[in-house]
């Protein structure tokens, strides 16, 4: 049975694929479109997964789609009325327009089905969570009504048995702050994680007053300040004079105010998750837990958590927002259809395609630019990469199969030395082009891992954060409080990078690389050989490899710089937001 999922039209559309109850494939829209958070229906990634499945449009039983548009439209309606919203301001709505435009940009005629937006969450974490049961929780900032929910999975499948609804919501409540900090919500809130670590938490309990906790794992937000509204910013004017504190612009200076408000609310949101989960485990005492959602990116209270207790074992999926609901809508719409129901673990996040080096090839000859093949020599190549990382080098690292998710898991990597103090700043600055303050995450090979990282748990999809341990000197990946977001890379998992990385630790004692997204601000990671051409040239990095091809910056023509920045515009960086598009 092959079964579609699909995330489409609020943000990060994405399209998944299950052949027979496994999971064969998986993407993002924006990689394919070069806009990020694409919310597009997901054509170009349609397109790919069936043909990563090896079917056709006429072999797909069954489309799952990731939300329920009819109980979303009663929110809406709600929120506008609440609002006082002018009908002349809002959107059409329509809830029969996601089958209607699916069907039409797809090609597809069979059935369709709908899952509820944290049903699809669940089942993300669950279905791949490889546990026999598990009890479930999920948090974002809101899907349909709900915006956390408990539940439970075992062999029947999964049950929501208990949520908190919208617009009490611990996804709207960082969002809030995300946006009174200048940032971006739905897209910064992790600037805001990284943030934290530079501040105290002295706004704390100003922050937690706007928050009732209430039995069965309920909490209340104050509605007459985090109560979204039609338009305008996510907080009202007189959340300044509440919190005592002048709201940041974009792009402004961040004051130490801003670094501890961010240290308050991601430490009450730390606390508030943890009250949710005890309750949680009260209701459904197992000793897994399968957690996703948006909040579930927040890598820093994921390992608070996870070591505070109640439960022992802990799955986050590697794409536990919206685009991973395309995965949780087909794993749960198969279940469902066929009974069956496949307990496997997901350890390799490389569910996208493997473009291949030959378009790469045919540009850099036809425009005579000088290339290393390095094809049946891979030693030959790790060495070589080795050299370059150790002299120094900044190098695009484009391999195999393209991750699902937003971290960049060595398939479509930059990696440098994490050696070299001076390294962060440097990438920051001149490569990524992003705020001094945020961290860079470490890759080590998974049997090294304890060994340097205060880390009890594999961590393939760099969900985890531990400290650094004493004694080990990696300046350009430890964050200011002396931790790291880590990935562990498995050797059975990922191969060629765990080769690397095994090369790297040989020459310098250290099996480990700084590991970042192969991309510039405001675009989307790299999908194929060119994208990473044109990243690596704009970016300024000192080599590319792909595949088996290395190419030095010193053979790139230096108006390949200034031509292919001016192709790049084409796609707009997006803009600054400080609201959520509720009526989307």
């Amino acid at each position: 049975m092959n079964v579609v999922g699909v995330s489409a039209f609020y943000h990060d559309s994405a399209c998944a694929v299950v052949v027979d109850g496994r999971l064969v494939a998986a993407a993002q829209e924006e990689r394919f479109t070069r806009r990020r958070h694409d919310r597009d229906a997901p054509l170009y990634a349609y397109r790919s997964c069936l043909e990563l499945a090896g079917i056709g449009p006429a072999d797909v039983d069954l489309l799952a789609y990731y939300e329920n548009p009819r109980r979303k439209l009663s929110r809406q309606l709600w929120l506008a009325l609440a609002d006082d919203a002018d009908p002349g301001r809002m959107p059409r709505l329509d809830a029969t327009q996601p089958e209607r435009e699916l069907r039409e940009r797809l090609g597809f005629d069979g059935p369709f089905v709908t899952v509820d937006h944290h049903e699809a969450h669940a089942a993300n974490a669950f279905y791949c969570s490889g546990f026999e049961e598990a009890a479930l929780f999920t948090a974002d900032a809101v899907g349909e009504w709900t915006t956390t929910s408990y539940g439970v999975g075992d062999g029947d499948g999964i049950q929501i048995t208990g949520e908190v609804p919208f617009p009490h919501s611990l996804g709207l409540l960082y969002s809030a702050v995300t946006a009174f900090l200048g940032f971006s919500v739905n897209g910064d809130e992790y600037k805001v994680m990284g943030l934290a670590a530079y501040g105290r938490p002295r706004y704390y309990d100003r922050l937690a007053e706007l928050v009732t906790t209430g039995p069965d794992g309920q909490f209340r937000l104050d509605a007459g300040l985090v109560l979204p509204r039609l338009g305008g910013p996510l907080y009202p004017d007189s959340l300044a004079a509440r919190l005592g504190v002048t709201p940041r612009l974009p792009g402004g200076e961040i004051a130490e105010t801003h670094r501890d408000l961010a240290s308050s609310v991601q430490l009450l949101l730390e606390d508030l998750l943890g009250q949710a989960l005890e309750y949680l485990h009260s209701a459904h005492p197992s000793e897994n837990l399968c957690y996703a959602g948006g909040v579930a990116l927040n890598c820093v209270a994921n390992s608070r958590l996870r070591r505070r207790g109640p439960f022992r074992h802990w799955f986050v999926p590697p794409a536990p927002g919206d685009a991973g609901s395309a995965v949780g809508a087909a794993l749960l719409a198969h279940h469902r259809a066929d009974g069956d129901r496949h307990v496997r673990r997901l350890a390799d996040a490389r569910l996208g395609a493997a473009p291949g080096r030959g378009a790469l090839t045919a540009v850099l000859t036809e425009a005579d630019v000088a290339y290393e093949d390095y094809t049946g020599r891979e030693s030959d190549l790790l060495e070589r990469v080795t050299d370059l990382l150790v002299q120094g080098a900044v190098l695009g690292w484009h391999q195999g199969r393209m991750e699902f998710g937003p971290r960049a898991l060595g398939g479509r990597s930059i990696l440098a030395d994490p050696r070299d103090p001076a390294m962060r700043d440097r990438i920051n600055q001149r490569v990524k082009k992003r705020e001094e303050f945020r961290p860079f995450a470490p890759a080590v090979v998974a049997e090294r891992a304890a060994d340097l990282f205060e880390l009890d748990v594999d961590s393939p999809f760099m969900l985890e954060t531990a400290a650094v341990r004493p004694g080990v000197t990696l300046p350009a990946v430890s964050h200011v409080d002396g931790s790291a977001r880590i990935q562990t890379v498995a050797r059975d998992v990922a191969p060629r990078f765990h080769a690397l990385l095994t090369c790297f630790g040989r020459r310098t004692g250290m099996p480990v690389l700084l590991n970042t997204s192969f991309n510039v601000a405001g675009e989307p990671i790299v999908n194929d050989a060119l994208d990473a051409l044109s990243c690596f040239v704009r970016a300024g990095l000192d080599a590319l490899v792909v595949d088996d091809i290395l190419v030095l910056r010193a053979a790139v023509p230096p108006a390949w710089r200034d031509h292919l920045s001016r192709a790049a515009d084409r796609h707009a960086p997006r803009v600054h937001n400080d609201s959520y598009s509720f009526f989307l």
